[in-house]
């Protein structure tokens, strides 16, 4: 019964949405951004104005449209002038859809409006939220099945607020895995604030890997002494794993601990964390000492892992 009932809220929490955006974004008026097309002419320009020629039946598939629809669709925007349509050379039963000249400057405006009317949605709104959001649609159209290309990943140093973020989410992610308990966000907040208060940004560092606005990992630099430099709070997200994120941020890490002068490097993991250890070993870590412990709740094994540099 609890579990319909959160199904039943996440439906209409959905529904909520579709209808707020449909909204916000005039997917309902008759005319798209004051211009004589509607959305779904709109969207066929911009379509045909990305591809060397397409035929409707491409169009139906692809805009999940109905091809009677779309066929006196097309109509009217060859009779404004807006689309030309010529015989496809591989196909005679066919026609390839084209902009003509007309057709390119409709769409060269609708692109511009449609620019400057997202852009003043956004502009209000902080670069961190704006970045939020964007990181937010991005994974909603990853979720529902959108199979275009994704937006590349950037490793960069960590933006205000993202620290915390990083903790909650390491937390999250190790409790629902390895059932480890709040003694482990404990643990990592202390980490991580050190870090933010005391840190040498000569010498130490934090790296975040983000794709389109959404944090999908990140590794910490610390000084641990002696020469000495420490990798800490390696994590990635359940949804960014098998792209070779892990092993990126701890070989950009090494790096950066070798540039920095130190001679020698050291981590501090668990025996469960397997995908973690196999990236140590192949950046070139060898563990040098293990012991049972009863860590976050758990029965685990420490294991302390070295390289020199």
């Amino acid at each position: 019964m609890a579990a319909d009932t959160r199904t039943d809220a996440q439906i209409a929490e959905m529904r909520a949405f579709n209808r707020f955006y449909t909204r916000l974004v005039g997917a309902l008026d008759a005319h798209l951004l004051a211009s004589p097309y509607s959305l779904a002419e709109a969207r066929v320009i911009y379509e045909v104005a990305h591809r060397d020629g397409v035929s409707a039946a491409d169009l139906a598939r692809e805009l999940s449209l109905d091809p009677g629809y779309l066929s006196r669709m097309l109509a009217r925007l060859v009779e404004a002038d807006i689309l030309a349509l010529a015989p496809n050379p591989s196909d005679r039963r066919q026609n390839l859809i084209a902009l003509t000249e007309e057709g390119r400057s409709a769409f060269g405006r609708l692109e511009a409006e449609a620019v400057a009317a997202v852009g003043a949605l956004l502009a209000p709104l902080p670069e961190g939220e704006r970045a939020e959001i964007c990181g937010a649609m991005s994974l909603i159209r990853r979720r529902l099945g959108d199979m275009a290309a994704p937006a590349p990943v950037v490793i960069r140093p960590p933006r205000p607020g993202e620290i915390g973020l990083i903790v909650g989410r390491q937390a999250a992610i190790y409790a629902q895995e390895y059932g480890w308990d709040a003694s482990y966000e404990g643990l990592a907040a202390e980490i991580a604030g050190a870090f933010i208060q005391h840190h040498d940004p000569a010498r130490e560092g934090c790296l975040v890997a983000e794709r389109a606005g959404q944090v999908l990992g990140s590794v910490f630099l610390v000084d641990a002494g002696e020469g000495v430099a420490q990798l800490r709070l390696l994590y990635v997200e359940p949804s960014a794993r098998g792209l070779g994120l892990g092993s990126t941020l701890v070989e950009q890490c090494v790096a950066q601990a070798r540039a920095a002068g130190y001679t020698r490097m050291k981590l501090w993991t668990q025996s469960v964390l397997v995908a973690a250890r196999r990236i140590y070993a192949r950046a070139g870590f060898t563990l040098v000492r293990s012991e049972p412990t009863h860590s976050f709740g758990q029965d685990l094994v420490s294991e302390f892992w070295e390289c020199a540099l």
